[in-house]
Parts: structure tokens; sequence; C-alpha cells
């Protein structure tokens, strides 16, 4: 079994060289608690999945017995599973369209809680992917802000799987600085420098931390 704690911290010291902001996402989709207590036993607070039903199970007595938990739902969100979403995560990063903004405002009158969310930009235009396009980003980001009561914190990308991400954080920190948005969550296991050398607030790491997923 890896040693989750001293991979983490090797890989904070990393990002220290760079900056002092750039924040650990911990991506512990399909561990189990036991692989992860390691990390929550050391106060880390940063915490992602993909799947909604799987951070019920898992994480909902975690999170009240450690108030200071973040979670983050790094996965796309579908418009109907958006009721379980809230108040279990603190952060949403996959905000793609104007249904989704909508399902996701009705939800947080009716819970009393707003997420921080991230708007998902499809970097690399690619059409199998989730995200607004990167013509559209301004557009819709504006129209979004103007027409729901929503906390946008900032921007998130999945870049294309090609070995030189670097261009495409670049362009997405220009347009974070654009927008004028605080948070930008970009980079994971194999990429994260370049991240955190583009302004990269989140970094989204797990085989890195937890070893290979099975």
């Amino acid at each position: 079994m890896h040693n989750v704690l001293t991979n983490l911290i090797s890989i904070q010291k990393e990002i220290q060289q760079i900056n002092s902001y750039t924040k650990i996402i911990a991506v512990s989709k399909t561990f189990p608690l036991e692989k992860i207590k390691p990390i929550i036993d050391n106060n880390h607070k940063h915490f992602g999945e993909n799947k909604v039903q799987e951070a019920l199970a898992k994480w909902s007595k975690v999170k009240e017995e450690n108030k200071n938990i973040n979670l983050h739902l790094i996965g796309k969100l579908q418009t109907n599973k958006v009721k379980h979403c809230l108040p279990l995560f603190d952060y949403i990063h996959s905000l793609d369209s104007i249904k989704l903004a909508d399902k996701i405002a009705n939800e947080q009158v009716k819970k009393n809680f707003k997420p921080k969310i991230f708007l998902q930009i499809n970097i690399g235009d690619e059409q199998q992917k989730s995200g607004i396009y990167f013509k559209d980003a301004e557009d819709l980001y504006t129209k979004i802000k103007n027409d729901f009561d929503l906390n946008i914190v900032g921007l998130m990308c999945i870049p294309p799987n090609i070995s030189k991400t670097k261009p495409f954080f670049e362009k997405m920190n220009q347009i974070s600085k654009k927008l004028n948005l605080n948070e930008l969550s970009m980079g994971m296991s194999n990429d994260y420098l370049d991240a955190a050398q583009n302004s990269a607030t989140f970094v989204r790491i797990g085989s890195k931390i937890f070893g290979e997923r099975n």
C-alpha cells in the first residue's frame, strides 16, 4: 500500500517551490475511506469525488465529524442529481449549461446552502467532452452571473489528453484574469506543476497520492 501521506507531503513541497497558494484536491473517487483516512487525520482539507451517490455513502458521516473538510464535485453533474448534491458538496467544478445553473439556483434556495461554483471550460473544444466552448465562455459567464444568484468563484478545465497541456493552462489563466475570477481549477497527477505555474489555485490529484485505481 502506498504511503498516501508521504505522497501528499512530497507533492505539496514541489508545489510550494512554485507558489504558496495552489491547494491540492485529493481525488478520492473509487478509493475506500481507510485509504483516505491518513490524510484526513493529518488535517488535509480538500477532497474530490466524481459521483454523487458514491460521495453520499462515503462522506456524509465523515463531514459531520470533520467540519473543516471541503468536498469538491469534479465529475459531470446531471440535473437530476443536483438535489443530492447540496449541502454535501462545498464546491461544484462542472457547471456547463444554463439548465444546470437554473437547477442549482433553485436547489440552493431550498437547502439554504450556497456552494462555490466553477464554470467548466472545454478548453480544447473537444466534441466528446463536457464544458463550455472557449468562444462562448465570456457570454455564458455573463448570462449566468446576471440571471442566477450563484456563487461563481472560478473556472475549471480538463485539457486534451496530450503530452503538452501548458498552452491550455496559459489560455485558461488569461480568460480567468479577463473575467476577474479568483479561482482556477486545473492540473492533474501528470501536469500539476505546469498548472501551478499558470496560477492554478486548485490542482486535482488522485493516482499520484493514492496509487493506481483498480
